[in-house]
């Protein structure tokens, strides 16, 4: 099975994105086992984050269980993201989720994407 271990795993999660977390389980149409975060490939530097639910485990996803709340972890988005961590931050233009990644040699002006070494 694979690693579980907030303290160990892939990605921690704030309070805040834990309680965003629960908000967008409820208020999904279909059910699911939480969220899903990856990377794609986009953006003036190279890469960007995809967060979206999760209805199922797909093989050699990382798993993390914090706080109540479930999130798997790309395999592919493991190089990426590992030790990075998820908060969400809403204000009156937008709210999102962002990460505070280690891993990032660089990031867009508008915040957009991101780029590793």
């Amino acid at each position: 099975m694979n690693q579980t271990n907030t303290q160990k795993g892939a990605i921690i999660l704030t309070e805040a994105a834990v309680k965003r977390v629960k908000a967008l389980i409820r208020k999904s149409e279909k059910p699911v086992l939480g969220l899903r975060v990856g990377v794609t490939t986009m953006g003036c530097n190279g890469h960007s984050y995809l967060v979206e639910y999760a209805e199922e485990q797909k093989p050699l996803e990382e798993v993390i269980h914090q706080d109540g709340v479930t999130v798997f972890v790309d395999p592919l988005a493991m190089m990426y993201i590992f030790g990075a961590t998820m908060d969400y931050v809403e204000d009156k233009m937008e709210s999102s989720f962002v990460f505070d990644n280690p891993n990032e040699t660089g990031r867009c002006g508008c915040g957009e994407s991101f780029s590793v070494g």
